[in-house]
């Protein structure tokens, strides 16, 4: 069977603005996981997920409680792929094509001089209004930037160079097994002389995805967003989707911005190292995007 690496977007999980409360996470897992179950039996699934509204809750929960020092982001991102993992595993198996389904605590190397320490990026947790920063800022020491009409706590993000785990993410695959690993894009570690230690960072699960999809030489790399192709010129009355391109297309699109971007840069580094399909599209499209009738469709 061929191998899907699907990276999920944080609508799979979490609307924006809507309470982050265990019921309406499960509510939107469940129907993501409706639609992933159909292609249990037909494919090898690894699932990676992003994990950008509960890191930062995690963050503003340790914030709050002031008699222990706040958990480090590695911690944190650790805590979310556990939490998340067991969330979307165990609705998973509750699909009658789904066999053995089983999370990866997983680890993903950092180069520890990544220009995104002295520029993060990263958006995390909850949106505030303008008139929050000053105050959020003399309370936290956080850093925010725009996200739209609304600031954004935002936090390194630097660029995944190894996943320590893949040989056992391997043995599970060649076992049938479903495989949800790099949540909320791996937990950042660095090398040091006893091996690796845990950073102050947080991956993009996209360009984690890529990474990881690589080194599993995956058939497909799966991004699923809210949006239901890539557009040129988005936001303007000449905005155009874009269905099958290749990947000298859609290079300009390949920017920084926080939102299309990373995905973009993401799909045409897997696409150009593997010379394999990828697909960036709605999640409610998913059979759809295979079929290549939906979607945007990135060939080499």
């Amino acid at each position: 069977m061929e191998l899907i690496v699907i990276a999920l977007g944080g609508n799979a999980i979490s609307k924006r603005n809507e309470p982050l409360s265990i019921e309406n996470q499960y509510r939107n897992i469940d129907a993501t996981t409706q639609l992933i179950a159909k292609l249990a039996g037909k494919y090898h699934l690894v699932i990676v997920h992003g994990n950008g509204p509960q890191v930062g809750l995690l963050a503003l929960q340790n914030a709050a409680y002031t008699q222990v020092p706040a958990y480090p982001l590695d911690i944190l991102v650790s805590q979310t792929q556990g939490m998340l993992g067991y969330m979307i595993g165990r609705s998973l198996q509750q699909h009658e094509h789904v066999k053995n389904v089983v999370t990866v605590l997983t680890q993903v190397e950092v180069d520890p001089i990544d220009p995104s320490f002295e520029d993060p990026t990263k958006y995390i947790g909850p949106v505030y209004q303008p008139a929050q920063q000053q105050q959020l800022q003399a309370q936290y020491g956080w850093h925010f930037k725009q996200d739209g009409q609304y600031l954004r706590r935002v936090v390194p993000s630097p660029k995944p160079q190894k996943i320590l785990e893949i040989d056992t993410i391997k043995q599970l695959l060649n076992k049938d097994t479903i495989v949800i690993c790099n949540g909320g894009g791996g937990i950042p570690v660095i090398k040091n002389q006893l091996g690796y230690q845990g950073i102050e960072a947080v991956i993009d699960k996209d360009h984690s995805a890529a990474q990881l999809a690589i080194q599993l030489k995956a058939d497909h790399l799966m991004i699923l967003t809210d949006a239901d192709a890539v557009y040129e010129n988005w936001g303007t009355p000449q905005q155009t989707p874009l269905h099958h391109v290749n990947t000298e297309r859609l290079k300009p699109l390949a920017v920084d911005d926080g939102a299309i971007g990373p995905k973009v840069k993401s799909v045409i580094e897997f696409v150009e190292k593997t010379s394999n399909k990828a697909y960036i599209g709605n999640l409610t499209d998913i059979e759809s995007l295979l079929a290549g009738t939906k979607g945007t469709i990135i060939t080499k």
